[in-house]
């Protein structure tokens, strides 16, 4: 209840309307710690609400996505991913393309490359989203020993 509760104020503070479907989606990537597609997000839902189509969830995620209440997580191929990272300081990700775990990346290098915009672009960044993808240390592990999964 508590975190029923968490979500509401936070999609109060957005001016986002509290809806079932809403909550269940947060509801849905807390359970989680690995990111999940909007296909597999709308699976889980579909068990809910008989309701409910793939683009209303995409929908949700894209506005919960600018509201910074989820982090989106980009492979390299394209594909969009979403995690419910209950970390608000600044930080950044390290996804681990195999397992799909996501882990929190405390340091910010950021600086050089804001010198870099100021200095010979001449421009002013405003933000940054910076995310590593790579293997964790058990997929590491596993590729190295030759244990595919």
């Amino acid at each position: 209840m508590r975190m029923k509760n968490e979500y509401r104020s936070t999609l109060q503070n957005l001016q986002l309307k509290t809806t079932p479907k809403r909550l269940a989606i947060l509801e849905v990537l807390a359970q989680e710690s690995i990111y999940l597609s909007p296909e597999e997000i709308w699976k889980r839902m579909k068990e809910r609400f008989e309701k409910i189509g793939l683009p209303t969830v995409y929908r949700n995620l894209e506005e919960l996505s600018e509201g910074h209440v989820l982090s989106k997580v980009v492979l390299p191929d394209g594909q969009r991913y979403y995690y419910l990272c209950k970390n608000r300081s600044h930080h950044h990700h390290f996804v681990c393309i195999d397992c799909r775990k996501v882990e929190d990346i405390h340091c910010c290098g950021v600086k050089k490359i804001e010198e870099e915009v100021r200095k010979r672009i001449k421009g002013m960044m405003v933000s940054h989203i910076l995310q590593v993808n790579g293997l964790c240390r058990e997929c590491s592990r596993s590729k190295k020993n030759g244990h595919a999964e």
